[in-house]
This record gives C-alpha cells, structure tokens and sequence, in this order.
C-alpha cells in the first residue's frame, strides 16, 4: 500500500531574488541563520546587480515561512521586492553563503 504524503512531508524547491537595500547590511548571513533555523538547504549570494539570489529546498511548511521572512531579513536591510520562482535544479544539502 502507497504511504500518504503529508503537505511537512512534500519537497519545495524556490529560486528568490530579493530587492532593494539588500547587499553590505548582513543579509546573507541573517538568511545562513533562518535557514539552518528552519532546517532548509540551498544558498545565497550577492549579484552583480544589487540584488541577492537565494536557493532553497525543503518541506513546504518551512520553505514558504523562510519565503515570508525574506521580506524582513537583517535589521538594516530595505527589501523592496522578493520574487519567487520554481526551480528545478539539485540542492545539496546544507547551506552555502556564496
């Protein structure tokens, strides 16, 4: 017999580009933290436009919190936009501060 999938239980793979005041405030290292807080894989890292790409795998639950604090971020960060996309690439595990 099949298990049942639970929604904690289904993987959600998200590219994020967040921006606004976002790079030389902290950010990358505040979303390092939340996401080992929130148990998630993936990266982060400043582009050369301004804005900071950040990569996440994990359950639905946690994914889509850690989508909700990338609003907030670090204290002196200024997010002004965060777009979310699916992304269907490998994520190793851990968390990487690129």
């Amino acid at each position: 017999m099949p298990r049942k999938i639970k929604k904690k239980d289904t993987l959600w793979v998200v590219r994020c580009l967040v921006r606004g005041r976002v790079q030389g405030v902290f950010y990358r290292s505040s979303t390092a933290s939340e996401a080992a807080r929130l148990g998630i894989n993936g990266w982060v890292k400043n582009l050369p436009d301004g804005q900071v790409e950040v990569v996440v795998s994990g359950n639905v639950e946690a994914v889509a919190e850690f989508c909700g604090w990338l609003w907030s971020g670090s204290e002196l960060a200024e997010v002004s936009a965060v777009l979310v996309e699916e992304w269907l690439d490998h994520v190793e595990p851990g968390f990487l501060v690129l």
